[in-house]
């Protein structure tokens, strides 16, 4: 088997798919640059392949891919596209000039979805998945070929099917449980059996693609790789199509926690998992639960008092990884304004950020106005300023003003001063509302030229005391698509505007979700 390079068999190779199945997750929306940062940070996270987006779903998408194809380097970069010349012609065209690249195909394998989605008869999805490839290898060596609902497919035709592909080329071939319906020990049969009946399979690496329906996604991709499969599709935070994909952080840390057990191994950076998971929950404004496995508040936190007596004595009591090695700050770091750029440049290095030299002033300017207000800064508050102020949108509209009153007895009240930048000019105006934070965004939304409407909002606390980082997000639909935005400041109303502020930035930047055709999932 091989992966672009010399097999390794302990090693298992991962596919990060977050930003085409993972931005499928119902509202959300990246735009191409914020697209393009989050792939830059799993080229750092090292993950083995980036599978960039959907290029025939939209042009911006397609630039998206494009553009990742062209500045991302490291990691194999493919696209998806359904067994039509068309979008495998555009998959090649938006990859085509990245130094490592791959095709992936998806055509459907159940009953269910052939019948229902009106595919013909199994032989003409059989010979339209070889024409498929066939078509796609005069393009590139390496094709990817998913058989779409493979957990529901009869095993003799999903047998048929594999061998046929590999025969017609494909040099993967990746075993999706689309619906996220097997059991554990159901779907880690199901690819040992295709091992042991398919007789070329070792021609092709056998990757697995498991949905979180039922909550099992990892669980199958884990009996998947013990059955044999080498190469597993996962997401940041586990996030995509209905309930989810696996989850990347999880997988990884189980194949690092258990390897003596496993044998196993991948390339990632461990250290990376943390300051990730941050990056797309602000990209997205989809925050992962407290109790979160890796990346949750929670993750390596002890209420109980037995508990806590226990880690003060040995933290291998109750902790069976240490939060460094996936990113998590196991104490406070101090800095200061006396610390100087270089110090804090270096601890930005440290926790993940390669900031340029215009990310790095914004965000050295904001630590310099958090530092005047807190007392201590911590890891914490410097990855909510890094995720907050290096934005990877045109800021038409920027906060200069926020003023509040409210009261038991008062109906709040809001005055905020934005400035224009596309109309060089300063406005402000004043409205009321519900709360303090309704009055802000009334008033935000008197003054923008962007119609839109405020259908989420959330605020949380990100670090803990009485100057406590508060950390905003919002979701604004315009022209029926969604659009998010993040925020934060010791202040949590005027968290809230920012939110706002940059959720609209990106509504009048005109980049919006993509809009996926139908069948474009594995």
């Amino acid at each position: 088997m091989t992966v672009h390079g010399a097999p390794d068999p302990s090693r298992v190779y991962i596919f990060d798919t977050t930003l085409r199945d993972g931005e499928q997750a119902p509202g959300f929306a990246l735009n191409v640059d914020e697209k393009i940062e989050i792939a830059h940070q799993l080229a750092r996270l090292g993950v083995d392949v980036v599978e960039a987006g959907f290029p025939i779903s939209s042009p911006g998408d397609f630039t998206a891919c494009q553009r990742i194809a062209r500045e991302v380097q490291g990691p194999v970069i493919t696209a998806l596209a359904r067994a039509v010349p068309q979008d495998i012609d555009a998959v090649w065209n938006a990859i085509k000039d990245a130094p490592r690249k791959q095709i992936h195909i998806v055509l459907s394998v159940s009953d269910i979805h052939i019948e229902k989605k009106g595919l013909g008869t199994r032989q003409q999805v059989l010979e339209k998945g070889i024409s498929a490839i066939e078509y796609a290898r005069q393009y590139c060596d390496f094709v990817e070929y998913s058989p779409e609902d493979a957990g529901r497919a009869d095993r003799g035709y999903l047998y048929e099917t594999v061998e046929a592909m590999i025969e017609a080329g494909a040099t993967v071939i990746n075993v999706p449980d689309t619906t996220g319906y097997t059991l554990p020990h159901e779907f880690g049969g199901l690819i040992g059996d295709l091992m042991q009946h398919v007789r070329n399979v070792g021609n092709a690496i056998v990757s697995v693609h498991c949905h979180n329906d039922l909550g099992l996604a990892v669980a199958n991709s884990l009996a998947a790789i013990e059955a044999g499969a080498r190469r597993v599709e996962c997401t940041i935070n586990g996030i995509g199509e209905r309930a989810g994909n696996a989850s990347l952080e999880e997988l990884v840390m189980i194949l690092r926690t258990r390897e003596k057990l496993l044998g196993l191994h991948t390339d990632v950076d461990t250290r990376l998992l943390a300051p990730t998971s941050r990056l797309v929950q602000a990209r997205t404004g989809m925050h992962v639960q407290a109790n979160k496995a890796i990346v949750g508040a929670n993750a390596f936190a002890h209420a109980s008092g037995i508990h806590q007596d226990g880690v003060l004595k040995d933290k291998l009591t109750y902790e069976i990884m240490r939060p460094e090695d996936v990113g998590v700050a196991d104490s406070k770091i101090v800095l200061s304004p006396r610390s100087g750029r270089h110090a804090f440049r270096h601890r930005l290095k440290e926790l993940g950020y390669e900031l340029d030299d215009d990310a790095f002033k914004l965000a050295w300017d904001a630590f310099l106005q958090l530092a005047d207000k807190k007392k201590e800064v911590t890891d914490r508050d410097l990855q909510t300023l890094v995720a907050d102020e290096v934005r990877s949108v045109p800021e038409r509209f920027t906060l200069e003003l926020v003023q509040v009153s409210c009261g038991t007895n008062a109906r709040p009240s809001a005055t905020v001063r934005l400035r224009d930048a596309e109309r060089d000019a300063l406005l402000e105006d004043a409205a009321v509302g519900d709360g303090p934070v309704d009055a802000v965004c009334n008033a935000i939304a008197r003054l923008v030229d962007v119609p839109n409407e405020l259908v989420d909002f959330n605020v949380r606390s990100v670090t803990g005391g009485l100057d406590a980082v508060g950390e905003a997000s919002v979701r604004v639909r315009h022209d029926g698509r969604i659009y998010s935005g993040h925020g934060s400041d010791t202040d949590i109303i005027v968290a809230s505007a920012k939110a706002y502020c940059h959720a609209l930035n990106k509504v009048a930047a005109e980049q919006p979700a993509v809009s996926l055709p139908a069948g474009s999932g594995v």
